[in-house]
């Protein structure tokens, strides 16, 4: 995510001295045997029938792991039970690792690879999302006699910048005065409470909840950006401007670099605060607060009221939701025909924010992308439901996976525990991925070992650091990492490792262990 509060991928005690010692052991043991000259034999090979069942299309996997890695999942005291791990060339041939390898485990974070591969096949990599603006009057001398309607497209990366520019670029094609209101419509995506259960309540403090919204703007967090002048002046910028909410500057000037935000709407005031308390200090330089706003009222509607008129332009009437109802002359292009949009603005295509997604594992736009691989998105508007029946659709094509305990997935982001795969079926995909076009590109949006995104603090040292691509997941019971490793000798190898243990404590260990893993493998020739 973009911060360091905890989240799905930082979880904020990973990296507690037990996990960290627990690794360096184990990638100590590694590089010995690797220097020595290789793996010590695996364990005999057993099948596990009746387990689990996988889909047809696969065979049955074989439990096979080397000693060292046992000796390694051991030493996390994490039952072997808790493991679910899978490693094989991905091109093809013989398992290199497997252990519970048919039994599904929860994915986290690690299911937005799925649904990278399922968007780059059904969208392509240009794909792009598009927030449009319709005129429902005439437009005199600059003047609209009438509303002017934005309709959100589902794009997760618009940013109050982006929306700043495009406004100002309408004005420059000559609509400077809008004379009835600003309608917002968001009705690209449909959901209802029920399709929303299953991921976690959002809250201020963890703006990586924030829940789809088809006209989300600054992925739904609010800035408030702290800088102090010499002469001991703070001065506060709020992004998105908040039209008609009243700061507050409660901060201190005492020997503390600390300051909190928060957005007060409890409905005794006549206008929301904005209050930004704690101790600031010329000293402390400049600072940027992030928050989720919750249970605020009209905060979109404000937010685009701050901009149309910071870009310059008059406002007569308000900013209004649009209520679902009323006919609407943009209804008519949605079916073909009718009006066409005055002004139109293009999210960054698919391929960037793939990689925003996965480098970062941003969960907005993973519940986006889902939602919109919806039939007919977005001239139709997108439910959960429509969403899970083509990734359904899609994993039945693709991949030949027909059972639902094989793979699943429920809001594409890995914050639902329904999302669950076999590492078995998910290494059989990513196979079937690396034989299509789309596969470098792909690659290229994964965090590496030691280098960059969510992995950028582990393998570093080891002989995964630059030759690991994996997606991370985190959950407060879960771990788990998925992508492709090179070997030594030049191979790639798919792999699928997961973990789950109840004890929210001890599953932090399983952290050195699934990269012990990783290093194994990037050590065989």
């Amino acid at each position: 995510m973009r911060d360091s509060a905890p989240s799905p991928d930082r979880p904020g005690h990973d990296d507690a001295a037990a996990g960290l010692l627990d690794r360096r052991r184990c990638l100590g043991r590694l590089a010995a045997l690797a220097l020595a000259g290789g793996a010590v034999p695996a364990h005999a090979a057993r099948r596990r029938p009746g387990r689990d069942s996988a889909a047809a299309s696969l065979p049955a996997p074989v439990d096979q792991m080397p000693a060292v890695l046992r000796q390694a999942l051991e030493s996390s005291g994490l039952p072997l039970e808790s493991f679910g791990l899978h490693a094989q060339p991905l091109d093809g041939g013989e398992a290199l690792l497997s252990w519970q390898a048919a039994r599904p485990f929860v994915l986290a974070s690690t299911s937005k690879l799925l649904t990278s591969m399922a968007a780059l096949d059904l969208l392509g990599p240009a794909y792009c999302w598009r927030t449009r603006a319709y005129l429902s009057g005439p437009l005199t001398q600059g003047r609209l006699l009438g509303d002017l309607v934005i309709r959100g497209g589902g794009d997760a990366m618009l940013t109050s910048a982006d929306l700043l520019q495009w406004f100002r670029e309408i004005q420059t094609q000559g609509l400077r005065e809008v004379w009835g209101d600003i309608v917002i419509n968001r009705e690209a995506f449909r959901l209802r409470p029920e399709d929303l259960a299953t991921t976690p309540e959002p809250t201020p403090e963890r703006p990586h909840h924030v829940r789809p919204d088809a006209l989300a703007l600054d992925a739904g967090v609010v800035r408030v950006a702290l800088r102090s002048d010499a002469g001991g002046r703070t001065d506060i910028e709020v992004t998105p401007p908040l039209h008609d909410v009243r700061l507050v500057n409660s901060l201190g000037r005492g020997g503390g670099c600390a300051a909190s935000a928060v957005l007060r709407d409890d409905g005794s005031q006549l206008q929301p605060q904005l209050q930004v308390s704690g101790q600031w200090s010329p000293r402390c330089g400049a600072q940027q607060i992030r928050f989720a706003p919750v249970g605020v009222r009209d905060l979109g509607a404000r937010a685009i009221e701050g901009l149309w008129l910071q870009a310059g332009g008059v406002l007569r009437g308000r900013v209004v939701e649009h209520d679902g109802g009323t006919p609407t002359p943009w209804r008519a292009t949605e079916a073909g025909g009718g009006a066409a949009p005055f002004a139109e603005h293009l999210s960054a295509p698919l391929s960037v924010q793939l990689r925003e997604m996965n480098k970062r594992s941003d969960n907005l736009i993973a519940r986006h992308l889902m939602l919109s691989l919806a039939p007919d998105f977005p001239d139709r508007s997108a439910t959960a439901e429509a969403a899970r029946l083509r990734m359904r659709d899609w994993l039945r094509r693709r991949g030949g996976l027909r059972d639902e305990a094989v793979v699943g997935l429920d809001t594409g982001s890995g914050l639902s525990r329904l999302e669950r795969a076999t590492p078995q079926a998910f290494v059989h995909l990513l196979q079937r991925a690396a034989r299509g076009p789309h596969w470098k590109l792909l690659q290229r949006t994964l965090p590496v070992a030691g280098v960059d995104g969510t992995l950028e603090g582990r393998l570093r040292g080891s002989a995964a650091q630059g030759r690991a691509w994996l997606k991370t997941g985190t959950l407060l019971d879960t771990r788990g990492l998925a992508g492709c490793v090179q070997t030594r000798g030049g191979r790639m190898i798919a792999v699928t490792l997961l973990a789950h243990h109840p004890d929210q404590n001890l599953i932090a260990a399983a952290v050195p262990a699934l990269d012990a893993c990783v290093d194994w493998i990037a050590h065989l020739a």
